[in-house]
């Protein structure tokens, strides 16, 4: 085990915090969602006593006021399973992009985007390679009866389709569910009614991620959520893992890197987030 003590403590401590439709009421939205019942009975039955005017000898409504409401427990949804319900909902992500926690690794991965490429294309490219989170799947037959997939994707700079035949489709069709997030290879044709492009291989871009990712720092204020993280630590890699401790009064840190070594990835970094006491996930 590896100990550093630092005295400036990291930009860490100023993460942003973001504030998003649903997030005001104080609890998460897979414990709203799991609740969604129980909550909808607690609005009928404090309708139905406005209606009724059932009121206390004090004037306060009686029945759904004097019920606390007692969400499930549940395990917080990862950034993607909560873009993903965005998009199902209303169409279009939100609140952020599935690939936005991925910028870093794309960018050692020289993945274009679709934007960048689109117009490389137009100046005479014919391949390129692409990222993109998978927003709908249609499976057609040809003329010849054979599959072929239609697959949409987005990506931060806009959705665009692709297409790839039987044998591709065959292969590839696991990893191109909706929400997922892959890394593709592409040929491309522009054509009058715009850029035409078939797949020729897809990958996951979370596996493809994780191979590039050298270290992971995990920042926290005690050391409360620290069995819940090292749950998640579960498949060896090529990692470095450390625990970066914030000490009161922002009088420094002191770092305890993990003697082994682990598969790390933004996914991972996500879901650690969201573990109450974390203050920020790094990865490098």
């Amino acid at each position: 085990v590896l100990l550093r003590q630092r005295r400036q403590p990291h930009h860490a401590l100023h993460a942003r915090h973001h504030r998003r439709a649903l997030d005001c009421f104080g609890h998460d939205r897979a414990s709203m969602m799991a609740g969604v019942e129980r909550m909808m009975g607690l609005a009928s039955l404090a309708q139905q006593n406005a209606v009724s005017g059932q009121h206390d000898i004090f004037g306060a409504s009686l029945g759904a006021q004097s019920q606390a409401l007692n969400l499930p427990a549940t395990e917080p949804w990862l950034a993607a399973d909560r873009l993903h319900r965005e998009f199902q909902v209303v169409g279009f992500y939100l609140s952020a992009h599935p690939l936005d926690e991925y910028k870093a690794a794309l960018q050692k991965m020289r993945v274009q985007t679709w934007a960048e490429f689109s117009a490389a294309v137009k100046r005479g490219a014919a391949a390129g390679r692409l990222a993109g989170t998978v927003t709908s799947k249609q499976e057609r037959k040809t003329r010849t009866g054979n599959k072929m997939g239609v697959i949409a994707f987005s990506d931060t700079s806009g959705q665009y389709e692709a297409v790839l035949f039987s044998e591709g489709l065959a292969q590839y069709r696991d990893l191109l569910e909706a929400g997922r997030s892959v890394v593709i290879t592409v040929a491309a044709e522009d054509r009058p009614e715009g850029v035409n492009l078939r797949i020729n291989s897809v990958q996951s871009l979370e596996d493809e991620a994780s191979r590039i990712q050298k270290a992971l720092r995990i920042f926290v204020r005690n050391a409360t959520p620290i069995n819940t993280l090292a749950g998640q630590l579960t498949v060896r890699g090529e990692g470095q893992v450390s625990f970066v401790l914030i000490k009161e009064e922002g009088e420094g840190e002191i770092e305890i890197e993990l003697p082994n070594r682990y598969r790390i990835s933004p996914q991972i970094a996500s879901a650690m987030r969201a573990v109450p006491g974390v203050v920020e996930v790094e990865l490098v």
